[in-house]
Formats: C-alpha cells, structure tokens, sequence
C-alpha cells in the first residue's frame, strides 16, 4: 500500500495560489494528508467524484459532536448555537424538511426587489470622484443588510444587528460572549412578534411552517435559525468581491457580460466554481472503518473535501483553471452537495446576481484603482482589500 502524500495548504505558495497547490496535489494522488491548523493531519479528498461522493454519503456525518462551545457565552444560551450545520439523521432531516420551503428558489425570488433597493442604496452612498474600497462599502455590508431584510428587522434596528453580525462572525474575545445573549435576545422578540402578527418576512414564513402531519418549530428553532443565517449569509461578501475581481482582470468576460446581461446566472455559477470563496468543506467524520482508495480512515477520523480542487477538475470541467462564464458548471460543489448542501444558496444567487448586474450597468468605466490585496487564507479564497474607481 502507498502512503498518502501529505502536504501543507499554509505555505506561503499555497496561499498566494490554492489553485495550482491543489492542481499539483489533485495528479498525485485522490487522497492525500493536509496539515490543517487547528485539526491536525487531515484525510482530503482532492478529486470530484470522490469529494462529492463523500458529502452524499451516510457514513461520513457532521456528528453533534463536533459542535465546538464557544468560551464566554453563558450556558443558558449556548443552546441557541447549535445549528444544523452540526447535526445529521432524523434531527437534520426534521429541521430541513421545515426549513426548505421558506428557503427555495421561489421564494427567494420575491426578495429581490427588497435586495436591489438595497444594492441600489449602497452604491448610491459611494464616492465617485476617488477611489474606494469596494469590499469595505460595499460587499462586506451588503449581505447583512439582506439579511435583516429579509428576516424582517426594522430599519431603526438594523444598525444593532450590523454591528451583531461583524461581532459574531469574529468570532473570538469578550465582545463575542457578550454579543451572543444581546442577539438572542433581539431574536426572541422578533420571532414572539412575528407568532403576535405574522408579515411577508422570513420569520413569518418559518413561525408558520408546520409538516403535514402538525410539526412545527420551536421558538428556539427559529432563533437558532436566524443565528445560523448570521454566519453562513456572510458567503456573498467574498463571492462578489472575488467575481469583481475576476472580471476586471478578464477584461474579454468582463466585455461578454456587458453585452449580454442574460449571462449573469450562469456566470454566477463560474464564479461558484472558478473562485467561489470556499476551499475546503466543514469536516466530515467516518461512523465506521473506511476504505478510500487504498487507505483506511478509522472510524472517527475526519475527512474533508478540498472543493477549490475539485472544482477545477479536468476530469469534469474542461480546461478548468480558464474562466469562462459561457461554460455549463452543472455539478459544481460552491454550495457543497448533499444533505448539507447550503440552505441559502438561492439567498448568495440572487444578492451575487443583482449586485454584478447593477454594478455593470452603473458604471461602465469600473476599474481597479490598486492592486487588490489578498488574505493568506488557507480555508476561504478572499480579498482583504478590493480598491476600485468606479467612473473615468
């Protein structure tokens, strides 16, 4: 038996270029070791197939037992963090069966006037006689915005809410210990408004979502909802950002979707697989002994999935590493695959979508201003800064 090559994702090549690091990882060999900070050596799947036959497969589970406590929020509270993204079986399928029609496509879709006055806002508050930080104005506030939109928070409110969803998805320090019971709170109020006096929102929609056969949510479901819309509706902030940059340093796309604005969804869908912020999937744990490949993951072992490799598969997309927002991406894995695909994919679509077009129709002479600057990250392909000018 061969030994997995390991290999480290955290060197200063790797993170200037995840891309080719993995492009080289992917022809050695299917499965290899990656030396992750925080998880030790890891088993990584490099391929498509193989990454996406992991994620759909019942053997490989996001175990409860991977819900990391967070330190400093007090215990009472703690009950709230526990989203789906850490549970697997009956309780997941419970959750997602409530949870889906709130989140679909169709109704995802009667947001978007709400989400284009807000792209409309945002863009209307920026200079355009110098230079700015499009990330910082515009990406990063942007999806918070949608999401208070879309839960239904006041305007007067929103500020507090801003300035929950930077604290939290920090994530460390005494702020984030004191934030979580102040959001909690905030969230309870407005789920017991919402069972007062239902509106078009999404709380409405889940405070009345109920199985055939009578389940409902619970309040703490629904606040534990919104807290996971907190950290995992933060996607589009990197997406935009690094689909921006990608047109701007591809100026014959760029062209193309200037002239023909019906090929933003499926440059979207490039944008998921060519630099979608993701590199690596949540760990996936083995309920039993596993063979891949000639190796044994022992039960318990995690594995994951390097989704920025499989998504630039020569075995599935033809010349990979080349952008092109004509290309079918049927199949990619930006949003993941399987039971834990994202639930608010529909959510990133449409705020990546509205905002690419808007951007495009506005201001024609878009252009960097400096050179964007990256952060060396070895999980999320992300700007650190994204300096544009935005007319001549």
């Amino acid at each position: 038996m061969t030994t997995a090559p390991e290999l480290d994702p955290t060197t200063p090549a790797a993170l200037e270029d995840p891309f080719a690091f993995y492009a080289e990882a992917r022809e050695q060999a299917p499965l290899i070791r990656l030396a992750l900070p925080g998880l030790g050596t890891i088993w990584t799947l490099t391929r498509h197939a193989d990454a996406r036959a992991m994620l759909g497969d019942p053997r490989f589970a996001i175990t409860p037992g991977s819900f990391q406590t967070p330190q400093g929020v007090p215990e009472e509270y703690l009950g709230y963090l526990h989203t789906m993204s850490e549970m697997d079986g009956p309780e997941h399928l419970r959750l997602r069966r409530l949870l889906t029609p709130a989140f679909a496509p169709r109704r995802i879709a009667g947001f978007r006037a709400e989400i284009a006055g807000i792209v409309d806002s945002l863009l209307d508050a920026l200079p355009e006689d110098e230079p700015v930080d499009l990330l910082e104005r515009f990406t990063k506030p942007l999806p918070m915005e949608v999401i208070c939109a879309i839960v239904g928070i006041r305007e007067p409110e929103r500020p507090r809410w801003h300035e929950f969803g930077a604290t939290i998805v920090s994530g460390v320090g005494s702020a984030f210990g004191a934030a979580v019971p102040e959001f909690v709170e905030a969230a309870k109020q407005e789920v017991a408004g919402r069972r007062r006096e239902p509106g078009t929102d999404l709380v409405s929609d889940l405070v009345r979502a109920a199985t055939e056969d009578g389940d409902r949510l619970t309040d703490t479901e629904v606040v534990t909802l919104i807290w996971h819309l907190l950290l995992a509706g933060q996607t589009p902030v990197n997406l935009i950002a690094n689909a921006v940059e990608a047109l701007l340093r591809h100026p014959d796309q760029l062209a193309a979707l200037r002239a023909d604005h019906g090929l933003i969804p499926s440059a979207v869908e490039e944008f998921l697989r060519w630099c979608g912020p993701n590199l690596l999937a949540v760990p996936r744990y083995a309920g039993a002994d596993v063979e891949l490949h000639g190796h044994t993951v022992r039960k318990g072992e995690p594995v994951i999935a390097a989704l920025g490799s499989a998504n630039r598969d020569p075995r599935v997309f033809a010349e990979p590493d080349r952008l092109d927002i004509t290309r079918s991406t049927t199949g990619h894995l930006g949003f993941g695959h399987g039971p834990h695909f994202c639930l608010g994919a529909s959510i990133a679509r449409a705020q990546t979508e509205i905002a690419l077009g808007t951007l495009l129709k506005r201001y024609p002479d878009l252009r960097f201003a400096a050179e964007p600057k990256r952060n060396c990250d070895g999980g999320t392909w992300r700007l650190a800064a994204l300096p544009v000018r935005l007319t001549g």
